[in-house]
């Protein structure tokens, strides 16, 4: 039998796109996962800019005009696209051309190349890709502090119910009005729509360490929702969100992280589906020139292509960003973001979106800074400087 060319754990969105962008190379590729049929439920968004070209339109289940409120109203001036999950998923795993997909659960990874599976087989691949998301399968570096994470609590609404925050064809992004009655952390509003008349409204922790709780988030969401004169029927579908946002770059010996697991994850929004999706080829295309002859070339070409040096220095100035987030105190939230939205165009755009343009998120945190008043130069500037926060708990 002809040994596996690339073997990726994880059947999201993440591990069968780079699994099937592998497989139409010629790429003999196996997917690993404990359930690799089961449906997926999370809400996928990304600013319609940001679709790859090859992702049909039936996939889009809807398209807004995306808008903000910090301290006043912002029009982001750009269509958000959210999408048809089902269909994503029908899409990625039709995607798979000749790949076999394997339903196991893998444990480990006990030399590059090979992983072990809980039955206690073991699988062996010229290159292994860890796509298993926020749970990093193969690499299980203990971390030296709490994870920061982005939690949120969500209701499913028709239109007509949604109608006092948002219009047809608006998506709300952020609102960080506190609107729900309480103090303490700061958490915002998100509304989108998802098609058939259905609209998400969800109660968001950006990031907090650790996560905030989703009983305080469900709590603020409906009291958010009343002050508007919303009442979600009682058995309106929920949506729970929670996953790290702080995870270092994956560090599993002899192994490719990618998607989350990466991470790719945007530090200062969560977002990491739309550059999976547009990666994937690209690293399809960093293995296909190096296997087989030459395994170990291609895994490292395929980690340049996650990470070059300038996608490394803007996920660390995000970070640095994300840092000073939690260091923020609590009031001062909506006056920052008022702030970034005020931003020129293109600033706010390469700071939501742009992997590894350095010049860019320079240029967007100097103007940041030039625009900033006193207070929060201080604190931009420290944040940069000072160890991360232990825990907010302890603030």
């Amino acid at each position: 039998m002809r040994r596996t060319d690339v073997l990726v754990v994880g059947a999201g969105p993440a591990g069968l796109a780079v699994a099937g962008a592998c497989a139409r190379l010629g790429l003999t590729t196996v997917v690993v996962d404990p359930a690799p049929d089961r449906p997926w439920t999370a809400t996928y968004g990304m600013w319609s800019p940001e679709l790859p070209d090859d992702l049909p339109a039936s996939v889009v289940s809807a398209r807004a005009a995306g808008r903000a409120i910090a301290v006043s109203e912002h029009r982001l001036g750009w269509e958000y696209a959210v999408l048809d999950v089902p269909r994503l998923q029908e899409h990625l795993t039709d995607g798979l051309a000749d790949a076999r997909v394997h339903a196991a659960r893998v444990v480990g990874s006990p030399e590059a190349g090979v992983v072990a599976l809980a039955d206690g087989s073991h699988l062996r691949a010229s290159v292994v890709v860890d796509a298993g998301g926020g749970a990093r399968p193969l690499d299980r570096t203990p971390s030296r502090r709490t994870a920061a994470a982005q939690t949120a609590y969500g209701v499913i609404v028709d239109e007509a119910a949604a109608a006092p925050l948002v219009d047809d064809g608006d998506a709300l992004f952020m609102d960080w009005r506190a609107d729900h009655g309480e103090a303490g952390w700061p958490t915002f509003l998100y509304v989108i729509p998802l098609g058939d008349g259905m609209v998400l409204m969800e109660e968001t922790s950006l990031a907090r360490r650790p996560g905030l709780p989703l009983a305080t988030l469900r709590r603020r969401l409906h009291a958010r929702l009343a002050h508007h004169g919303i009442r979600p029927p009682e058995d309106a579908r929920t949506e729970r969100v929670s996953f790290r946002v702080d995870h270092p770059r994956h560090n599993g010996p002899g192994t490719l992280g990618f998607g989350a697991a990466a991470p790719l994850i945007h530090p200062a929004t969560g977002f990491s589906l739309a550059s999976s999706l547009r990666l994937a080829p690209r690293v399809a295309s960093a293995l296909a020139a190096r296997l087989p002859d030459d395994p170990a070339g291609a895994l490292a070409a395929a980690q340049k292509t996650v990470w070059p040096l300038d996608a490394r220095v803007v996920h660390h100035v995000r970070r640095i960003g994300l840092e000073s987030l939690l260091r923020m105190p609590p009031p001062d939230v909506p006056g920052f973001f008022e702030q970034f939205f005020a931003l020129p165009d293109a600033h706010r755009w390469t700071y939501l979106t742009s992997r590894d343009d350095v010049g860019g998120i320079v240029a967007a945190m100097n103007c940041l800074f030039r625009t900033s008043g006193g207070r929060l130069r201080r604190h931009l500037v420290t944040s940069a400087v000072l160890p991360a926060v232990r825990s907010n708990d302890d603030r």
